[in-house]
């Protein structure tokens, strides 16, 4: 697939690309409701669809498939992008254009794994969202297990026949101005242009806390620390520690709103 030249009939080393003040004039004029300047925006970004594309070489899916899908997932976010927001087009589209070909790739390989399988995967990610929004960590496979009342074993089975595993660190795009890497996305279960874009308001004002602030938050929220451990860990008392973080959520509401 990556030395296909040829992809559905679109020559894929003459494609355009654009500049980012290209991309943002042709938004506006998206949003003003110009089908010419739509249709150039998708040409001009029909390499995105493309990076991505290569990503999942080597499972013997037609690359005309692929990218198809994959421009369908470059039309909604397309069609969903907010120019107001301060985020380059690419990295929003490259999460809905993944999206997109996980979809297809998980209902296209829906025969090769049996339904108790696949079954039982959905109810461990709904069992683990759950887990996370009341507990505030990720749940352990002991702890997945012993809610689910299934073996450990069967969980992980479960869990790696419906996905792939890749690295952080993998680049998903890059075209010349700006790369795009996993990490740098942020997932999204319900798969809404809205929540995407909410997560990403709030991994900014994150950022924007000052460093003590933003430690603090990682260790109490991300890594689920209490406020003592957090206290003799950096060596201030617990009051310091709530009092820091009670700002750091304040500032964070302020930046969101």
């Amino acid at each position: 697939m990556i030395n296909k030249v040829e992809i559905c009939g679109v020559n894929t080393s003459k494609l355009p690309v654009l500049s980012n003040e290209e991309k943002q004039e042709l938004l506006i004029k998206i949003k003003n409701g110009d089908i010419d300047a739509r249709e150039k925006f998708i040409k001009g970004n029909l390499r995105l669809v493309l990076s991505v594309v290569q990503r999942f070489g080597g499972r013997g899916e037609n690359p005309d498939d692929l990218f198809q899908v994959g421009c369908v997932g470059l039309i909604k976010a397309i069609d969903n992008f907010d120019i107001n927001q301060e985020v380059q087009f690419s990295t929003y589209g490259v999460p809905m254009i993944i999206g997109e070909i996980r979809r297809y790739l998980r209902d296209n390989n829906m025969v090769r794994v049996s339904r108790s399988i696949r079954d039982l995967a959905y109810r461990v990610l709904q069992e683990k969202e759950k887990f996370l929004k009341e507990k505030g960590r990720e749940a352990t496979i002991d702890e997945l297990a012993k809610n689910l009342e299934v073996e450990k074993e069967e969980i992980a089975l479960s869990l790696d026949a419906i996905q792939d595993p890749v690295s952080l660190q993998e680049p998903v795009y890059n075209d010349g101005q700006d790369s795009v890497y996993i990490m740098d996305q942020i997932k999204d279960n319900k798969n809404t242009a809205e929540k995407w874009i909410d997560d990403l308001a709030i991994s900014e004002a994150i950022k924007k806390l000052s460093e003590k602030e933003k430690m603090i938050i990682d260790k109490r929220f991300f890594l689920a620390k209490t406020q003592m451990e957090v206290a003799d860990e950096i060596g201030i008392s617990q009051a310091q520690v709530s009092r820091i973080e009670k700002n750091a959520i304040a500032h964070i509401k302020r930046l969101y709103k």
